[in-house]
């Protein structure tokens, strides 16, 4: 700072210097304030505040991964949810076998009319399969078990499905899907040969396919279709079993989302308080500011027109 008797010397003017330093550090600050208002952000580089720029990159992070997480929940309900869709298709049929085999179990038909609810019960049989194939997602088949699974052991076993539902590796949620075809849900009656005249035959696949006559042409009598009613029984039992495998996964996919969203929302407010600038006080700053650099301008003038007061030494 300009002391007693600098104004009298020519060559070094302290008090423009210092007024130059003044002026300097005065534009130095509005050029960050400005940034920071165009920017929204407190903090625009490292040395704005190395520990908050540290802290408010990792906050973002974790953000970015749960932000993630909460997209692959929905991804895992939608897969879930196609499933159920179909358990809910098959759970009809089966229904509607019961009451066709209910009805084939009555003495009052003939033959040929237990013939014909047989190759309706086949034919609902088939459809069962059919929906199998058709429920996939992203070309994963959900219904026919696992994919390891090749050969006689083709459409068998469970479907496991490991989904991602938090932004650490250890936030997995683990599901199953057991397969649906007639092999997996009347393995009961027995495959190709069975107690009585109805089976399940693998011969046209490995998801199977029922059968109301032996292979030597006898048909099944109501009593074999009063045994079938149990093997229905047992097949909608199955079913209940992987619907509620499904809603429990759900449920625990349901609890993820709430989590996921507070968690999100907690972490976002975290790293605003840390980065975002405060409008209202950058705007009082910015006033301030301009005050000081015109105050600092005129100083600067002022400082620059002190030496010629020497001048008047020389008159």
């Amino acid at each position: 700072m300009a002391s007693f008797g600098d104004l009298n010397r020519v060559n070094t003017n302290i008090q423009s210097l210092d007024a130059q330093l003044s002026l300097n550090k005065i534009n130095k600050s509005m050029a960050d304030n400005q940034l920071r208002m165009s920017t929204g952000l407190r903090i625009n580089k490292a040395e704005d505040d190395a520990a908050g720029y540290s802290i408010a990159t990792k906050l973002n992070s974790r953000v970015e991964g749960l932000d993630q997480a909460l997209r692959n929940v929905g991804d895992a309900k939608s897969v879930l949810d196609i499933a159920e869709s179909s358990f809910s298709t098959v759970m009809d049929n089966l229904v509607e076998m019961k009451g066709l085999a209910t009805q084939a179990a009555n003495d009052t038909l003939g033959a040929d009319e237990r013939a014909y609810i047989g190759d309706q019960i086949a034919a609902l049989a088939s459809d069962v399969n059919e929906i199998a194939d058709q429920t996939v997602f992203q070309d994963t088949q959900l219904l026919n078990g696992d994919p390891a699974n090749t050969g006689a052991s083709a459409f068998s076993g469970t479907l496991s499905l490991t989904f991602q539902v938090g932004e650490r590796s250890s936030d997995t949620l683990d599901a199953s899907i057991d397969a649906v075809n007639i092999s997996a849900l009347f393995s009961s009656v027995g495959t190709d040969v069975a107690s009585g005249n109805i089976a399940v035959s693998t011969s046209g696949g490995q998801q199977g396919a029922l059968t109301f006559e032996t292979g030597g042409g006898t048909a099944a009598t109501a009593t074999d279709y009063r045994d079938f009613i149990d093997s229905i029984d047992t097949a909608i039992g199955s079913m209940n079993d992987r619907v509620n495998q499904i809603g429990m996964a759900q449920s625990s996919l349901s609890t993820r989302e709430v989590t996921l969203s507070q968690s999100i929302s907690a972490n976002s407010s975290a790293a605003s308080r840390i980065m975002d600038a405060d409008f209202a006080k950058e705007q009082s700053e910015s006033v301030r500011l301009q005050i000081l650099q015109q105050t600092s301008t005129s100083a600067l003038a002022q400082a620059n027109m002190g030496p010629q007061s020497v001048l008047g030494f020389l008159g």
